[in-house]
């Protein structure tokens, strides 16, 4: 058996973990929406106001921070007055991006809000840059925030409700590079400065409004929002930034690209290549944080990462253009090594958001028509790893562990992150060597360990995965954990998750 130390001193604290680092993201895509979240107020399955009850069950487990909707690509072809009204009245329109099917609008902003409200969650909503008016997107920030007899505040009483709501996250576009506009970097900084004048806060309402960047470590994007900002060596302050934060994506694969290999027919060398492109967000952050800093050292704007995850193929005899994926225990370790990345970089990261929440690519449910509910690997690491959230993130490092060759490049068999919250210190740990299992002591420094309780998430296979009909091949067990003094040992199976909870006097 391979061994492994992790030093952790609980008394070296590093950035507060915000909790909006475990939000979600929820498409007019396949049956996110439509079938996933939504089935209607006529539906024979149980549902609150048309929201199917089951998945709100099982995401509130989760303490879901915030939900990003309703895109995506379809963000910047959606026209929020299409979605609100009497149902049978709105008109309907043709999701270009995802299946070329014809969309009713029976889900939209009065629907959407209504589900967050549902799940504890704040609301993430993304504006139409690209295809929409500056107009547009302010009077949908007015409908939604203020309180007053404005013309959108009147609007929205016609429709039902009284009360603003609270929207503390706003989208400036889409992967305006593609998608969002094809447009180039300075074209679109001037353009995210132009709408985000006219997003204002309306009321006790403050909206972070969050500029879209670029893809993986493409810094062009980051470097021309950031010089929106302020530019350095000038009289330009972000003191006051016209946007709140920068967002960039990164899709996780084998070595294809998106969309290209199988989610549940791999080999070793697949998942190995996988872990590595996992391991690389780590460097991706570093690099836009790097930029941030130079224009931005003390942090005032924010990176998030609005969309991450796996892109494997849709499953045979699906859709294609539905992006409907199973989900693996190799997806969970792609989540586990993710979190940490996030928590190593809680100053500047703020936020992000996993793609997606329900049937599209790396989902945390999968449902059926009949009723079907999955509860899928990764939606297990959610659920490990909740205590994270808002919680301080502790100085540790992984001082001894297996290297993993790859091809010619190294992959650590162990990757781990450390926070302390209400007097308890909550481990995360990624085992990722494929075949061998793992002895890992836990060097626990700056207080004394008063108690301890470890899960694990593992399987007999990288190709595990739950259906409807097998739910619980992946699913989390108690884990053995030995105390001897400062040190907490626990063996961890080949490729699998695990959380450790120590309890701490610090007296």
């Amino acid at each position: 058996m391979d061994h492994a130390r992790v030093a952790i001193s609980t008394d070296v604290e590093r950035a507060r973990i915000s909790r909006h680092l475990y939000g979600h993201f929820a498409e007019h895509l396949g049956r996110c929406i439509y079938g996933g979240f939504w089935v209607g107020e006529d539906s024979d399955l149980p549902h609150i106001d048309g929201i199917r009850a089951d998945v709100v069950e099982a995401l509130r487990r989760l303490e879901v921070p915030n939900l990003r909707w309703p895109g995506g690509c379809f963000a910047d072809e959606y026209h929020w007055r299409d979605g609100i009204g009497p149902r049978e009245d709105r008109p309907a329109m043709v999701n270009s991006h995802w299946g070329d099917v014809v969309e009713d609008n029976s889900f939209g902003t009065h629907e959407f809000m209504r589900l967050c409200e549902l799940l504890g969650a704040a609301p993430y909503v993304n504006g139409n840059l690209g295809s929409g008016t500056v107009r547009e997107m302010s009077e949908w920030l007015e409908y939604l925030t203020r309180a007053d007899d404005s013309p959108m505040a009147r609007l929205r009483r016609d429709n039902g409700r009284d009360e603003p709501w609270l929207v503390p996250f706003w989208g400036l576009g889409n992967e305006a590079w593609g998608c969002g506009g094809s447009m180039r970097p300075q074209a679109y900084a001037d353009e995210a400065r132009r709408y985000a004048t006219f997003c204002k806060d309306h009321g006790g309402n403050t909206v972070s409004r969050i500029a879209a960047g670029g893809a993986d470590d493409d810094l062009s994007w980051t470097r021309a929002l950031m010089e929106a900002v302020a530019c350095v060596n000038c009289q330009t302050s972000p003191d006051s930034p016209i946007f709140q934060g920068v967002s960039f994506h990164y899709y996780t694969y084998a070595s294809q690209g998106i969309n290209t290999e199988s989610a549940t027919e791999f080999s070793t060398t697949d998942y190995l290549r996988t872990m590595l492109r996992a391991t690389g967000i780590e460097r991706a952050i570093r690099a836009h944080v790097a930029v941030m800093d130079s224009y931005d050292p003390d942090g005032k704007v924010a990176l998030v990462c609005d969309e991450w995850g796996t892109w494997w193929q849709p499953e045979p005899g699906t859709n294609p253009g539905f992006l409907h994926q199973q989900n693996t225990m190799r997806d969970a370790l792609v989540a586990g090594v993710h979190f940490d990345a996030f928590h190593a970089h809680a100053r500047r990261l703020r936020m992000a958001n996993i793609a997606q929440t329900v049937n599209v690519l790396q989902a945390m449910l999968l449902t059926g028509d009949d009723g079907a509910l999955v509860l899928t690997p990764t939606y297990h690491v959610f659920e490990m790893s909740k205590g994270h959230q808002d919680a301080t993130s502790v100085e540790s490092a992984v001082t001894a562990a297996p290297v993993i060759d790859v091809e010619g490049t190294p992959l650590g068999a162990l990757s781990a992150s450390a926070s302390v919250k209400d007097g308890a210190l909550l481990v995360s740990l990624s085992h990722l060597d494929p075949d061998d299992s793992l002895d890992v002591v836990l060097d626990v420094r700056g207080a004394t360990i008063t108690g301890t309780t470890a899960r694990v998430l593992a399987s007999g296979s990288l190709t595990a995965h739950n259906t409807a009909a097998e739910p619980h091949v992946v699913a989390p067990r108690q884990l053995d954990v030995n105390v001897d003094g400062a040190l907490v040992r626990v063996t961890m199976p080949p490729h699998s998750f695990a959380t450790v909870h120590v309890t701490l006097d610090r007296d």
